[in-house]
């Protein structure tokens, strides 16, 4: 019976992955939940309820933890933390509509809070699945008394990157369905939001520092996208590009990547063939990922003008993607702390890569980008010329310099203002370090974003 618990929540997990990329009615999420459906009406016959609870972030049943499962069942244990269910009771006269109705539930982005989860399940039919909180089981007191030790949601962002890049990096399977519910899950988590990374990047793990450099490319080539009018799956498959563009730089050398001054000749040489590389890593997922990703890994350095690398014996214009993700990858280099740079506030990011516009930068995309990005991205901590301390709230995309911002400190005088307004006398002086003056100030980056 074990086992077909087991399959029964990988299935269940397999089922929300594809009804969040599609739909709890498309015919993939159906086969899943028709299959968890089988699993548990089997072990329904020898039970008379089959109890699953949520333990320090995994799920078990009857005292068995299934840590083997952690990777697989991450998607269901993360809509059952989000709805705030710590446990499931399935009875014995479950129907496979009311499994698809659950699913349907838990993606459901606007049915948050759970106070009333089992109120509203009933409403939709759905009578034999219940849930709760994990002190609602009678009986499964060893369940109930190990506490939850919950990780901060960053962290385990970036520990699902870390392992998606293990996984080609390692030659493994790697699931299309999975990986695009991850990538989809990284755009509702982060769209707009990148500041809340911001505590991630004092990590002195260099590989995690690489990894969330990766995130951030990846988040930012689909925010600017959406705006732009991508469609949601061009969206996503730039998603999974950025994800993956320097993967071929992780592959040839991770030991001169965690040099913490600036590279000898030999080491930049080294690292430039990592584009040709990673496509070739990449082009043996083309099945599953398609080609674009690899497409991008070979030409994300290559410059509009094409002077940058690999060399070209024919020269050709770089895919539209290529160059998306070549401004990505640039702007977020500049903007996450390196150790023998100096600090590059928005201001500075902004001119040096308006310097590159033409030459580096498609000079329509560059433009582009900063009517999406602003100078001063949502978020930016900025300090204004009548010395009150201000968060970024919205651009201005007529006047980039001068966005909408909430001030915070004084908190007697907290207010939003267009910047823009005419009658508005007041500007941005200048931006503050996320990671030293403006970290106490972290926690209003989320307010409102």
């Amino acid at each position: 019976m074990l086992e077909k618990i087991k399959n029964a929540l990988v299935n269940l997990s397999s089922a929300i992955q594809a009804g969040k990329i599609y739909s709890s009615d498309h015919p993939s999420s159906k086969e899943f939940i028709l299959r968890t459906y089988k699993s548990l009406h089997e072990s329904l016959t020898q039970k008379k309820e089959i109890i699953i609870g949520i333990v320090k972030d995994e799920l078990a049943w009857e005292g068995e933890i299934f840590f083997s499962l952690s990777e697989k069942l991450k998607p269901l244990i993360r809509y059952l933390q989000e709805k705030d269910i710590e446990r499931m009771i399935f009875l014995p006269d479950l129907q496979e509509e009311e499994l698809s109705r659950f699913v349907s539930f838990l993606i459901d982005k606007e049915k948050k809070g759970t106070a009333d989860a089992q109120e509203y399940l009933s409403a939709l039919g759905v009578r034999n699945i219940r849930v709760g909180k994990i002190r609602a089981f009678s009986t499964q007191s060893e369940v109930a008394e190990t506490p939850r030790k919950p990780k901060k949601k960053q962290e385990k962002t970036i520990q699902s990157v870390s392992q998606l890049i293990e996984k080609v990096l390692n030659e493994e399977d790697l699931g299309y369905v999975e990986l695009k519910f991850n990538v989809l899950t990284y755009m509702e988590d982060y769209m707009g939001r990148r500041q809340e990374l911001f505590d991630l990047v004092s990590i002195k793990q260099k590989d995690l520092t690489t990894f969330l450099h990766l995130l951030n490319v990846s988040i930012l080539s689909m925010y600017v996208s959406s705006k732009l009018g991508y469609s949601q799956d061009d969206v996503l498959d730039l998603g999974i590009s950025g994800l993956f563009h320097d993967i071929g730089k992780l592959a040839i050398s991770r030991r001169i990547l965690q040099k913490n001054s600036k590279l000898e000749e030999k080491e930049f040489s080294k690292i430039k063939l990592h584009p040709a590389a990673g496509a070739e890593i990449l082009v043996n997922y083309a099945d599953t990922i398609g080609l674009l990703p690899v497409v991008v890994a070979y030409e994300h350095h290559l410059r509009y003008d094409l002077k940058g690398y690999p060399f070209l014996a024919y020269p050709y214009e770089p895919h539209y993607a290529s160059l998306i993700i070549s401004l990505c990858d640039v702007y977020d280099a500049l903007t996450l702390r390196r150790s023998y740079k100096k600090d590059f506030p928005p201001k500075k990011i902004y001119n040096i890569m308006m310097d590159g516009k033409g030459s580096m930068f498609h000079p329509q995309l560059i433009q582009d980008f900063f009517r999406v990005m602003g100078v001063w991205p949502l978020g930016t901590i900025v300090s204004l010329s009548n010395r009150s301390i201000a968060v970024v709230r919205a651009i201005n995309e007529q006047d980039l310099f001068r966005p909408t911002v909430e001030v915070i400190r004084p908190e007697k005088k907290r207010e939003i203002i267009d910047l823009a307004d005419e009658k508005v006398k007041l500007s941005i002086k200048t931006s503050l370090n996320p990671f030293k003056e403006g970290k106490k100030y972290l926690e209003f980056i989320r307010d409102n974003t």
